[in-house]
């Protein structure tokens, strides 16, 4: 997606699990524990990867993309469709995607990544200004520098 920023990959603590799990420093149940929520959003609302799952490997992986920001109010927290996170993504300003996938076999769970989406990633990096001040030189008014110092407060 074009405003995807900040990614964070946690492939090397997934990595870190399975090598615990077989070194038999943790069991089979402590990481094969999804919830029936996650298996429910997995099912209606994940998209199938060709992945085989890493503990069964007789199924593929499910990825599911969970949704969290300010702007979402009541919908915060829902899982939803890469599709539904792309107008999503031109409409609000930021909000973050967590990633996880999720083996319907076995109830293998991860998280694989987290990002931002939004509006704001579209003004190429430059927060409270434009494009063209980026360029210019030109300085952005004294609301939006406040605005952008109380944003990167929180």
């Amino acid at each position: 997606m074009r405003t995807q920023r900040q990614v964070v990959d946690y492939s090397l603590q997934k990595r870190a699990v399975l090598r615990d799990l077989l070194a038999a420093r943790v069991g089979r149940y402590d990481v094969c524990d999804a919830s029936p929520y996650l298996k429910n959003a997995a099912r209606f609302h994940g998209e199938a990867t060709e992945e085989r799952c890493p503990i069964c490997r007789s199924e593929n992986l499910v990825h599911v993309h969970y949704i969290y920001g300010d702007e979402l109010k009541q919908s915060a927290g829902q899982a939803r469709t890469r599709a539904e996170l792309s107008v999503l993504a031109m409409t609000l300003r930021e909000f973050q995607v967590f990633v996880v996938e999720v083996c319907p076999g076995c109830d293998w769970n991860h998280l694989v990544e987290q990002y931002l989406l939004g509006r704001d990633g579209l003004a190429g990096g430059v927060a409270g200004g434009s494009e063209l001040e980026a360029v210019s030189g030109a300085s952005a008014p004294a609301s939006s520098t406040t605005r952008g110092r109380r944003e990167a407060q929180r």
